[in-house]
């Protein structure tokens, strides 16, 4: 893995609590993922942490994704609450901070808080920075802001009923890598009639069909799976090779269903 480049596919921690969370990222780093996702507002990093340090795997091969939550966004309360995540993740960096969600409302400046992401990032609290949930707007005002390459990504939700192209093309344009969350759409892509007939003439899942097809528009994924069983054929989907037939299938199941959409969401694209 070179400096800049976000592994493929990541270990994601949305709704796991305590000893669920632990566990889960442990049995990830053993079957071979690299990448381990959380963030503040999920309320396990400390859980994510014990997983990290009793999974034997050394640190510096671990690329650990934390998000900072709208309710410090100040410039001050940025840096204090990454010290916090940084504590509660027993490490003394993350390899990639992100903004969870838009300043809602702009209450707290684009220019404020990026620049104290920046600071971050200057006094190696984290290797890279970047953003979750930024409309294509939001993005071009961020490089504006951090200059062109300063942004590693931008996490979003991505899965087959949400192909959420404007803004994954966008980014993809900026040079922003797009991180894709919920790229199940929790579960749903089980029961799509598309997917199971696909991947019942590939013996594969339709999870495993799903992550495909998002990976093969060079977006991360980052699912989530408390089944070691289930870690590995998401992790085994990475090697899929969809058919451009399939992919056009797949394409056509977009029916831009939102999953994550909070009152403070931005308006999206």
């Amino acid at each position: 893995m070179t400096d800049s480049e976000i592994p493929g596919i990541g270990m994601g921690t949305f709704r796991l609590k305590g000893n669920d969370a632990r566990e889960a990222v442990k049995s990830a780093l053993s079957l071979g993922y690299r990448h381990i996702d959380t963030a503040q507002m999920y309320e396990n990093e400390s859980e994510v942490g014990d997983g990290i340090t009793s999974s034997g795997i050394p640190r510096r091969e671990i690329f650990l994704t934390t998000k900072v939550w709208h309710d410090h966004l100040e410039k001050s309360d940025l840096i204090n609450s990454l010290h916090d995540s940084l504590a509660r993740l027993k490490t003394d960096h993350v390899d990639l901070t992100l903004i969870h969600w838009p300043s809602p409302d702009d209450k707290v400046p684009m220019e404020e808080y990026l620049g104290a992401l920046r600071d971050a990032q200057r006094e190696g609290l984290t290797r890279h920075i970047g953003m979750s949930n930024f409309t294509c707007a939001q993005m071009d005002q961020a490089v504006r802001i951090l200059g062109e390459g300063a942004i590693a990504t931008n996490q979003v939700e991505v899965h087959p009923f949400l192909a959420n192209r404007k803004v994954v093309e966008h980014a993809q344009k900026l040079g922003i890598t797009v991180t894709g969350y919920m790229p199940l759409a929790v579960g749903k892509v089980m029961e799509d009639e598309t997917l199971i007939r696909i991947a019942e003439a590939r013996n594969l899942t339709p999870a495993q069909v799903a992550l495909a097809w998002v990976a093969s528009r060079g977006v991360v994924v980052i699912p989530s799976s408390t089944r070691a069983t289930h870690q590995k054929a998401n992790l085994e989907a990475l090697q899929v090779e969809l058919t451009a037939d399939e992919i056009a299938q797949i394409d056509r199941l977009d029916r831009n269903e939102r999953i994550a959409n909070p009152g403070f969401a931005p308006n999206w694209d």
